[in-house]
């Protein structure tokens, strides 16, 4: 079984989703399916199918969260330290073209979010600056053509 490396506060926003789904989420599709139900034959009730589905999705989710939870590498990046990058380092760079600064954490996958700084440990921007350091400069192959930045800064917060 493979290891799902994330975060102490990713492992955390997948606890509170999971707790969501299944302490609200989960409440309100059985009242709308006991809702629908109350409508009688449910061959052609849509309100009654739409329900199901959700509830299908809901519980699909779950377990998707659950299975992730279950095989999470929970790495505490406050006692990691080094110059080097890696997964939890948090990475200052400047885009050589434009010369536009940028802040990027490495993270797990499930708590990848770009625009929050975050780029997954499997992104190529995150491959490409493993085991980089301040100073070096890095070439990254991005759906839009290549880009080249130089990691000013490498810390662990």
């Amino acid at each position: 079984m493979e290891k799902v490396p994330m975060t102490s506060a990713g492992y955390k926003a997948l606890e509170d989703e999971i707790r969501f789904l299944k302490s609200v989420e989960r409440p309100r599709i059985i009242k709308a399916i006991s809702e629908a139900r109350a409508h009688g034959d449910l061959s052609e009730n849509a309100e009654y199918h739409a329900a199901k589905e959700q509830q299908g999705l809901n519980e699909s989710r779950v377990a998707e969260l659950e299975d992730k939870i279950s095989r999470a590498d929970v790495i505490d990046v406050s006692k990691l330290s080094g110059d080097t990058v890696k997964f939890g380092a948090t990475v200052t760079v400047v885009d050589e073209d434009t010369d536009e600064e940028a802040v990027y954490q490495i993270v797990g996958e499930l708590e990848a979010d770009v625009k929050a700084g975050r780029v997954s440990i499997t992104s190529p921007l995150a491959r490409a600056l493993i085991g980089k350091s301040a100073g070096d400069t890095v070439e990254v192959v991005t759906p839009g053509g290549g880009k080249s930045y130089e990691v000013l800064k490498v810390e662990f917060k």
